[in-house]
């Protein structure tokens, strides 16, 4: 039986349960540099094109969800039901604006997080005893069966969904020539937000629990940590990172529909997160774009195998990069 890192171990028995045992320093450099990322995207976002802003737009919101599948992954589960969140936060998000009337953006984006974590709340205690094949089954299957409902259910539009109008934010209606550079710098500014908070999380106590946990279970527990309780809120937060990305990807869109919960879907935010491995928060926007621009310029140029584009460029990234593309400047900042 593998033993886990003994570095992991005696941090996170030492400190207080979710205490940032990253240095100061190290966080503020963190936080000043997302920030410096998001101001530049904000300025390039200004002289970008249209189609080129919608694509970072989608990107950004696509990754917010792949974001929480690595936060699973360094566990050692993948969840492959995460088109439940995200289409939970894309439905909560046009329902809110269609039926009650509330069209702030950015209260759009969080009414769609809270309701998809609310969503998987119960089913978290469930999960958290499950590992491999069978976390990611039983996160598929709860999917499918949303998948089904919507398809069903007329109230929501049934299969051909229904749409959603231009959001407002802070009460001003945004402008006919800025509305994609205003929904990119909100989509954007959230995701650079939730990656500084994913990277201060990673750093925690219930961070390394997570990460000894993937080693090494028994002995984790056999030292004081709860290694389901930690599973159960990095669910939740999973669910939460989905949820808010889908509300973000249904006002780009204007339209939502039951695929938002299929299984091909999963598989892409799956796709992000085994692309961009688990150990850069970065890496996984950086994944999610890469994947927008192939599917973008394959669908355009090769509409009948961009699917096989991207299943080989993957193939070649697990055989040369298998701990992602987050693993390029880690290993070369450890040298």
């Amino acid at each position: 039986m593998p033993l886990p890192n003994p570095a992991l171990i005696h941090a996170a028995r030492e400190a207080p349960p979710d205490r940032p045992l990253a240095a100061p320093e190290g966080f503020a450099r963190t936080a000043g540099l997302a920030v410096g990322a998001f101001l530049a995207l904000a300025v390039a976002g200004w002289f970008c094109p249209r189609w080129l802003t919608f694509l970072l737009t989608m990107a950004a919101g696509n990754g917010l969800v792949s974001l929480g599948i690595a936060g699973l992954m360094r566990g050692g589960v993948v969840s492959f039901g995460q088109g439940l969140v995200f289409a939970t936060g894309a439905y909560t998000a046009a329902l809110v604006y269609n039926r009650l009337g509330f069209t702030d953006a950015l209260g759009l984006a969080l009414a769609g997080g809270l309701a998809a974590m609310l969503l998987a709340a119960p089913f978290a205690p469930l999960l958290s005893r499950y590992r491999g094949i069978f976390f990611a089954m039983l996160t598929l299957a709860l999917s499918m069966v949303a998948y089904g409902l919507l398809m069903k259910l007329s109230v929501l539009g049934g299969s051909d969904g229904f749409n959603i109008g231009r959001a407002t934010l802070f009460g001003q209606r945004l402008p006919d020539d800025r509305v994609g550079y205003v929904l990119f710098l909100l989509t954007t500014g959230l995701a650079t937000a939730a990656g500084v908070v994913a990277r201060r999380t990673f750093d925690s106590t219930r961070g390394l629990v997570t990460l000894a946990a993937k080693e090494n279970e028994l002995r984790v527990e056999y030292l004081g940590g709860s290694v389901r309780q930690a599973m159960a809120l990095n669910f939740i937060a999973a669910a939460f990172c989905g949820g808010t990305g889908g509300a973000l990807v249904v006002m780009s869109l204007g339209h939502v529909e039951p695929n938002f919960s299929f299984w091909t879907t999963s598989g892409e935010f799956v796709f992000v997160a085994i692309l961009a491995g688990s150990q850069s928060v970065a890496a996984v926007f950086l994944a999610s774009t890469v994947l927008e621009a192939v599917r973008s310029f394959s669908s355009a140029y090769f509409p009948n195998t961009w699917q096989l584009a991207l299943g080989v460029f993957l193939l070649f990234v697990i055989r040369f990069l298998p701990g992602g593309l987050g693993s390029l400047w880690i290993k070369r900042g450890r040298r």
